[in-house]
């Protein structure tokens, strides 16, 4: 009996097991076909699910989808996709292969949009703070080599601006005004998961050695979305290091159960300086000082005719290419991609190449109860940085010379010499092309950001799911500095040869979880988050010999610098839903770090925010013309600690500089000496309060928002002057008073037409930001009403042309005020204190000008930015065009201040300058401190610049399943405004021989298989 059971039972038992895990005996079926929209463009990264089943995938890159291992039944196929509507179809499964193309419509208001918010995901229309979320198809196009990039525009309340034109240069972020004087002002970045290290230092260096901008390392085209929380009760989850906002990056995933697929994305570029510094030309600058000129002058013009600034620039290549491949093995979705940019300047010799792969594997297991992320990008830069210094001496350098000297001397140069020793002139400007050719500036930067999630979903409990996020941001760099013995500017220290190396490693440990449930006997939904967050941040900088070009050392190696700080946080979140249109959301976060003493180590960041969906209510639900409308009250306070320098409360030693070297004998040796400290230096805080609305009209074809913000910072973290010997430095960083930023942001989008052969869209927005210093504590300085700021160059060194002063914007302008003849033009001082009183205004009326007749005017801040855009699709044509303004802003023209002066013709030290032409309207004589201080050069800069035109043609089924895009795009192609310099988007207000941002024309094609 039990023979005959065993021999009867288990083949039965083996063909069972034979059907669940081999398709050749197991009756599934294939399902796969393409999302398009209305236009038939495909819909890419679309979510494609049978409803309440593990069964889900993704649409490639060429709107494909494949669902495979199907069991026959009844189904609900969905498909969602940021800015169309949900789709649902009721569906019949057998075991045959079906093919089923869907259509998806357009949804302008996107309110079931998932975004990204901080441990966890919200949908638009349950947000309660002020976040925007732009996608990769509404991202810049062109040349685009780094992230922050793709949004320039796009967002209101966020002003970006680049610190010039050179490959990957950095870019200063602001999002609703500056919320610090000298801690950043950057916002946190966190991507996919992992806050990166995205500061630029003070000094606006970037804070990864080698690397002009931190950022840099990212390859954009792997971006698919990017989320901006911009009050603090959406970034209060992010505690101590969102005072700024928060910048949430989420890159391109795999599709499981998809099909396997190609693309290849290649962007070739030529780039072109747009105008140059309006200065004398050889012809005009011989005319004038034949007719003025003395004969010592006279005797230093040349017969050559060389336009320096056109020797210095080029027009610069770039290509960008970009290699993916997608799919999904059952249930291990991937993507890889491959990049490869090469990054010409405008600027001679200048180039950046980066070589970027990145790897995303997202498997899921139990029924899709346990998911596992894994992202891993990596990058390397190698720079070539061209010595920047070469514009400034192409706008002063003598056009009468000539290039080369014709001789084998300082490497064939022509340099102003010594009448003596016939030697390189020590004060005289150096050759534009000499700079540029004689000196090697290169660097090689490794980043590698990458992190595991694990996210599991209790069998026991299907409400309760946690999250473990293992993260690491590692780069490694470094570069060398030579210039050959040869090169005048070096040839009295035998020329030179330093190099630098960095490492930094940040290590990020986060576990959180997250219970959510409807509760409909009370017609409630509860969302409610904890977790525990540890970062550990490590920089380390081995230290070298300076050496001569001959190999002598010329400086020893000082001592290596090593620190490390540690971020400790606990956190909670509670979303409330009530009737499914009254919404609560409150944050708190306790973090812990160790810049500050344990007496001030502890901060803690509330938040509190609601909402109300006024159209779900009765007497609005079934509007014919009202589509949304919700209210938005948020309160919530955020935290500083990026300070640049660790441990600023101990009296921490270095190495004493050359010049304080201690003799013993015959030997001189380096001293250590104690660095200035404050033991109470503890947090900046910002409250901000947040009222916004959100509406739409006419099924969402008309949609926008308004927001109003109140952003007050306390506790203000600054440098600042204090009386001798109270301290180890004349200098110290400390908290010393408050300041707030006010505005209103504006968004509103548009769509005027929408038919199966053509679209248009138009939207824009504008925000209006005040910012003011309310109070200032422990300032002494010579003018003792706040703290100078702002380095010019020009006479003398050290001056400076604005300050932090109470109730006055960050950064005002503090300058003299000019006085004007008859005719319009300046009155020009002599130097005398007394008869300067002609010059400047007088202010305290004491009958001379002295540094305290100086006044506060004026700011760099624009009062409003504004940013639009209209895009335009016809059959299987696209265009579009992107603008941006900024007004109310000034500039100090610094180039004018510098070389628009007779001081410039002064022999006396062997030399001949060249002069921009504004000298024709003042004629100053000298170059007086009052006279490059004057609010002459004190410039109006708003401006409208169009960023983008764009114009492409998809070819669609070129073969099975794939289509070409080719597309043409104009980058910085025009600029209208006042200022007199050559661009008048100065980062910090002061246009001193800045990169010239190029005019990039481009050819992208994008091919999918």
């Amino acid at each position: 009996m039990e023979h005959k059971f065993y021999t009867r039972f288990i083949p039965l038992l083996l063909i069972i097991f034979l059907s669940l895990f081999n398709p050749a005996f197991a009756q599934y079926a294939s399902i796969s076909g393409k999302v398009i929209d209305e236009k038939g463009s495909s819909v890419s990264f679309a979510t494609v699910q049978l409803e309440g089943t593990q069964y889900g995938s993704n649409t490639d890159d060429a709107g494909n989808y494949e669902l495979n291992s199907v069991p026959p039944g009844s189904y609900t196929l969905k498909i969602t996709y940021v800015g169309y509507a949900d789709y649902t179809q009721p569906l019949t499964v057998g075991n045959s292969r079906q093919a089923i193309n869907i259509t998806m419509k357009a949804d302008y208001l996107s309110l079931n949009e998932v975004v990204v918010v901080g441990y966890g995901t919200r949908q638009v229309r349950d947000l309660t703070g002020s976040v925007a979320s732009v996608s990769s198809t509404d991202f810049q196009k062109g040349n685009v080599s780094t992230p922050e990039q793709l949004i320039l525009g796009k967002v209101p309340g966020i002003e970006i601006t680049s610190t010039g034109g050179a490959p990957g240069a950095a870019n200063r972020i602001r999002i609703r005004g500056g919320a610090s004087l000298n801690a950043s002002n950057d916002p946190l970045i966190v991507i996919d998961g992992v806050p990166v290290d995205n500061t630029t230092k003070s000094d606006g260096t970037s804070s990864i050695s080698g690397s002009a901008n931190p950022l840099n390392l990212i390859n954009p085209n792997e971006i698919e979305n990017i989320t901006v929380l911009k009050d603090a009760s959406a970034a209060a989850i992010y505690g101590s290091r969102a005072a700024n906002g928060v910048i949430i990056i989420t890159t391109k995933k795999g599709a499981s159960n998809s099909r396997f697929g190609i693309q290849f994305n290649s962007n070739s570029s030529v780039s072109h300086w747009t105008n140059l510094v309006p200065v004398f030309s050889a012809e005009e600058l011989r005319n004038l000082i034949n007719a003025g000129g003395n004969e010592k002058q006279i005797s230093f013009l040349g017969d050559a005719s060389t336009n320096w600034q056109k020797e210095i620039y080029r027009t610069g290549f770039s290509a960008d290419n970009n290699l993916t491949f997608t799919g999904g093995i059952k249930f291990l979705p991937y993507r890889l991609t491959a990049g490869f940019l090469h990054n010409e300047g405008i600027l001679q010799r200048s180039q950046l190449e980066r070589t970027s792969v990145s790897l995303n594997l997202s498997p899921s297991f139990l029924q899709d109860h346990l998911k596992i992320e894994l992202n891993s990008k990596f990058g390397y830069t190698s720079n070539f940085f061209t010595d920047q210094g070469a514009i400034g001496s192409a706008i002063t350098f003598n056009p009468t010379e000539p290039v080369y000297s014709g001789n084998n001397f300082y490497g064939g140069y022509f340099e102003w010499l010594d009448p003596v020793t016939l030697q390189p002139n020590v004060l005289a400007p150096k050759n534009p092309v000499g700079l540029i050719y004689q000196k090697d500036d290169k660097s090689n930067v490794y980043r590698f950001i990458g992190n595991l999630n694990v996210n599991y979903k209790f069998h026991f409990l299907p409400e309760l799911k946690a999250n473990l996020n293992l993260g690491t941001d590692l780069s490694r760099s470094n570069g060398t500095v030579l210039v050959p013995d040869s090169a005048a500017s070096s040839f009295y220290s035998h020329g030179s040869s330093t190099r630098y190396k960095q490492e930094k490693d940040n290590k990020l440990l986060e576990f959180y979880l997250n219970y959510a449930k409807d509760l409909k006997s009370i017609y409630s939904n509860i969302d409610f988050t904890a977790g525990y967050s540890y970062q550990d941040f490590i920089t380390s900088n081995p230290s070298y010999a300076s050496l001569n070009a001959l190999g002598d050392t010329v400086t020893p190696a000082g001592i290596p610098f090593k620190t490390q700080n540690t971020l400790i946080s606990f956190y909670g979140r509670l979303n409330y839903t009530l009737l499914d249109r009254y919404l609560l959301t409150l944050t708190l976060r306790d973090d812990g770090s160790s810049r500050f003493s344990p007496s001030n180590r502890w901060g803690l960041f509330p938040s509190a925010a609601l909402a109300w969906r006024i159209s779900d209510e009765s007497f609005f639900k079934n509007s014919a013309v009202l589509s949304n409308l919700k209210l938005r009250l948020g309160y919530g306070v955020t935290g500083q600690q990026d300070i640049f320098v660790d441990y600023p409360y101990i009296a921490n030693y270095q190495q004493g500089t050359s010049t304080a070297q201690y003799q013993f004998g015959d030997q001189f040796y380096y001293v250590l000496r104690p660095d200035g400290f404050d033991a109470n230096i503890k947090w900046e805080q910002t409250v901000t309060y947040n009222a916004g609305l959100d509406f739409g009209f006419g099924k969402g074809r008309i949609n926008g928002s308004v927001d109003l913000y109140d952003k007050r910072t306390s506790d203000l973290l600054a440098i600042i002057p204090i009386p001798a010997g109270t301290n180890f430095t004349n200098n110290i960083l400390t908290n010393v008073g408050n300041l707030k930023n006010r505005g209103v942001e504006v968004a509103l989008n548009f769509v005027p037409s929408d038919s199966r052969n053509f679209t248009w869209e138009i939207g824009g927005n504008a925000t209006f930001n005040k910012n003011e210093i309310t109070k200032l504590t422990k300032v002494k300085d010579s003018t003792d009403i706040g703290i100078l700021v702002g380095g010019i160059s020009g006479t003398g060194i050290g001056n400076t042309i604005q300050i932090q002063s109470v109730g006055y914007a960050i950064n005002t302008f503090y300058v003299y005020r000019q006085k004007y003849n008859a005719d319009g033009t300046p009155v020009i001082p002599t130097g005398n204190a007394a008869t300067d009183t002609l010059a400047f205004v007088d202010k305290n009326h004491d009958g001379k000008i002295t540094p305290d007749d100086r006044f506060q005017l004026k700011n760099p801040e624009p009062k409003v930015y504004l940013g639009f855009y209209s895009n335009f699709n016809y059959k299987n044509w696209s265009a579009g065009i992107q603008l941006r303004a900024e007004l109310g802003n000034y500039v100090y023209n610094n180039v004018n201040s510098t070389n628009g002066d007779s001081a410039n013709f002064d022999v006396s030290k062997n030399y001949l300058n060249n002069v921009v032409e504004n000298y024709n309207e003042t004629h100053f004589r000298k170059a007086l401190i009052s006279q490059i201080e004057s609010d002459y050069y004190l410039e109006k800069a708003s401006f409208l610049r169009c960023d983008n035109i764009n114009l492409g043609y998809e070819f669609r089924n070129i073969v099975k399943n794939g289509s070409l895009r080719i597309s043409a795009i104009v980058q910085n192609v025009f600029v209208i405004s006042k200022y007199s310099g050559l661009d008048p988007e100065a980062s910090g207000g002061i246009d001193n021989n800045i990169y010239p941002r190029p005019r990039i024309f481009s050819l992208n094609f994008l091919l999918n298989l």
